[in-house]
Formats: structure tokens, sequence, C-alpha cells
């Protein structure tokens, strides 16, 4: 995908046949995040916010370490917690904080509140297909997150989707913050490939009736939604949401 860490992404084109020309954008820089999901003790939930927070604001307070955290709303793993870093590259990680007591306060501040840390990921957002100049820090407190498992050998088909879905979402009127992502590694049977994520300012913005399916039409021709709806389910082999709301008093702001 890009020139310096191609590497990752070309493991998903071996297996599931990704187009990486069509889904390049050639530049020394890009945009991710390092992510991992926490099962709390929710005998302690009080102590690790307070612990993690301080964590944050000592060391994950700003540039491509700067941490974010929310809490899972929906799904399975509702109750759990998820914890940004960046965005960053994968560079930063031989920066990042360690040394100055950052790894004995995580150990003995925030880890024995802590029932079990999931697997760290890479999510590597597709610059070019996002339509998220509109996101500011807290501006969008609630992201509705739509994980996709791409079936083998339709890579193509999904680079076709995820480009008419991003000209559709930038026709719409208003501010329509999404994001498209790369998981950055293969996880076996997890089949967490990529993620598109909605940003919304609140809950009552989930009630509002879209056009999307409108503008959709009116640029790819009339009866197209049946060929795209088809094609989605041809492409991804599962598909699953979350959602997420921000946590303030957890971040490192």
């Amino acid at each position: 995908m890009f020139k310096k860490s191609i590497a990752s992404f070309m493991m998903l084109a071996m297996v599931f046949g990704v187009s990486l020309t069509l889904c390049a954008q050639e530049s020394d820089s890009y945009t991710m995040w390092e992510s991992f999901m926490i099962t709390p003790d929710n005998t302690k939930l009080q102590t690790l916010q307070e612990n993690m927070r301080n964590h944050n604001a000592k060391y994950h307070k700003e540039g491509p370490y700067k941490s974010t955290v929310y809490n899972i709303a929906s799904g399975p793993n509702s109750g759990k917690i998820v914890w940004q870093m960046g965005p960053m590259m994968f560079s930063h990680n031989d920066t990042r904080p360690s040394d100055g007591g950052h790894d004995e306060d995580w150990r003995d501040n925030v880890m024995p509140y802590i029932k079990k840390m999931h697997s760290i990921e890479y999510w590597r957002q597709n610059d070019k297909l996002s339509n998220v100049s509109m996101v500011t820090d807290g501006g969008y407190p609630l992201l509705l997150i739509r994980y996709f498992e791409l079936e083998d050998g339709h890579g193509y088909s999904m680079n076709d989707i995820f480009k008419k879905v991003s000209n559709t979402i930038k026709k719409m009127e208003g501010d329509n913050p999404w994001g498209l992502y790369y998981n950055e590694f293969l996880q076996g049977d997890l089949g967490r490939h990529v993620a598109t994520v909605n940003f919304f300012k609140n809950w009552a913005e989930l009630d509002e009736d879209g056009n999307f399916r409108e503008v959709y039409e009116e640029l790819h021709g009339e009866n197209s939604w049946q060929s795209f709806t088809r094609s989605r389910e041809d492409t991804f082999a599962n598909e699953w949401h979350e959602i997420w709301v921000y946590n303030k008093e957890m971040s490192g702001d």
C-alpha cells in the first residue's frame, strides 16, 4: 500500500487477491493507529480509570503517541475498552515511550486492574477514499465500526465497492465523516481484515434517515443498488458491527 511497509498488505494480496495497484497510495507518510482491546476488572473500574488517565496524560498526551480510549457499547464485546495510539507510523515504535517510568507505571498501576489484554492491531487509513477532514478530537465521540472478513480472491471487488461507497458519501450533502482502514497483519480465524468507521456527534444522529441509496443510484445508475448489494454479499464472508463511545476520563487529552 505504501512503499515503506507494503509487505504486510502484500500478505493480504497473496491470500485474497487484493489489487495493490488499485489500493496504493504512493507516499512516504501515512495515517495509522495502534489499537488493542482490554477486558477490565469491573470490581476495580474506578481505580483503573484514574490510573489509566494519569498514565495517558503523562506519557501519551500528544503527537504520534497520543492515546484515545473508547468504551465498546454494543455487540459481544460490550463492556470492554479500546485503547488507541496515533496517528502514527511504524517508525514511531522505535522511539515510543518506554523509559522514564513508562513501562513500570503501566505494569504496576494499570495491568493489575485488567483481566485480559487482547490482540494488538495496526489499522492503516486509506487517506484517499476516507472522508475524515472534519473530524476533530472529541468532536465526534460516537463511532460505528463495521468489520469485514474478505472472501478469498475478492480483493478487486472490495476495492470497487469501497471506491463507490467513498464517492457516494463525498457526494452527499452536509458533513458525513467516514473512514476506511486496513488491518496491517493477518490474524487467522479472527478475520478482521478491513474496517469502516462512521463518526457521529451524538446517538440521535443514528435515528436520522440517510439518503445513501438515493445518492448512490444517482451516481451509478438506476437499479445499481441491487448489483451493489450482490457484490457485497459475494465479496465479504462475514461482517459485524460495534458502537464505540469516547471515554474522555481515560484518554490522554
